[in-house]
């Protein structure tokens, strides 16, 4: 019997999954690369150290926050949480796109196009919601004078021991290790939040994005401390989440990162008692 063109396309749905995740990913970082329409060059965001502005004199007047800009903040927020999390999600995506054509094949599911897409989107709405409740942080730290309002770091010593040590707290918690579990077993997680269907698709991809959320948003929120838009904090961040999701005994990363973050809260904490 002949194969229709269409019917070919699904046989290859892994290479297009594969595809559709390296162009997001690639256009993701490509933006945050330009200064994801800030205007500011993402070089003269980057700084190497933990805290650049903690001990600064720096001071800049708080942004005008207009609808314009607060939907930039937005996209700047969602677009870099893409270009972070798609490679240590790519598992899960491509283990779920797997199954669900396993299941066509076996007659369990009707045939048709996996719906992938709808998964990987419910996943980005999971970020998507954490992107909001960290632009409107973004904004209260500035208009606090806590953040600088261009360069997008910390201008508080107590700020960013405080988050740094927050962050390593959190990394040492039951729950972090929860979520941690989820992300890192994709197999688990598909046979105990299976649901069929194009809906199903986009409630687990949710639900596993809030999986994720649960499991990085601590180190995420290091990106006050580091610089929201500090290309050094961004790719580090982006490979410590990835080596806890993937390597053997990422726990033990996440445990290890959780001591690195405390150690560097008190050493910055000690330095500010100095000056105090």
């Amino acid at each position: 019997m002949e194969t229709t063109a269409f019917e070919t396309l699904l046989r290859r749905d892994r290479m297009i999954v594969i595809g559709g995740l390296i162009v997001i990913s690639a256009l993701a970082w490509c933006y945050v690369m330009t200064g994801a329409g800030t205007g500011m060059s993402i070089i003269a965001m980057t700084r190497i150290a933990v805290s650049p502005g903690a001990f600064s004199d720096e001071a800049a007047m708080p942004q005008q926050w207009t609808g314009a800009y607060w939907a930039m903040m937005l996209a700047m927020w969602w677009v870099m949480m893409i270009a972070m999390m798609a490679p240590s999600a790519a598992p899960m995506i491509l283990l779920y796109a797997r199954v669900t054509r396993h299941e066509q094949k076996s007659g369990r599911l009707a045939a048709g196009v996996v719906p992938t897409a709808g998964f990987a989107a419910g996943y980005l709405i999971a970020w998507l919601a954490f992107s909001v409740l960290a632009t409107i942080l973004q904004f209260s730290f500035e208009q606090a004078g806590l953040v600088h309002s261009m360069l997008m770091w910390s201008l508080n010593s107590w700020l960013s021991a405080g988050m740094l040590f927050a962050a390593g707290l959190y990394q040492l918690t039951p729950y972090k290790q929860t979520c941690l579990r989820h992300c890192r077993s994709p197999a688990h997680f598909l046979s105990a939040h299976w649901r069929p269907g194009q809906l199903g698709a986009i409630r687990m991809g949710v639900e596993h994005g809030a999986f994720c959320v649960g499991c990085c948003w601590a180190l995420m929120a290091l990106l006050f401390v580091g610089g929201i838009m500090n290309l050094l904090w961004i790719a580090g961040l982006s490979v410590l989440v990835l080596l806890e999701k993937v390597v053997p005994r990422g726990e033990w990363i996440a445990r290890a990162a959780g001591l690195a973050c405390i150690a560097a809260a008190l050493s910055i904490t000690a330095r500010a008692l100095e000056i105090f």
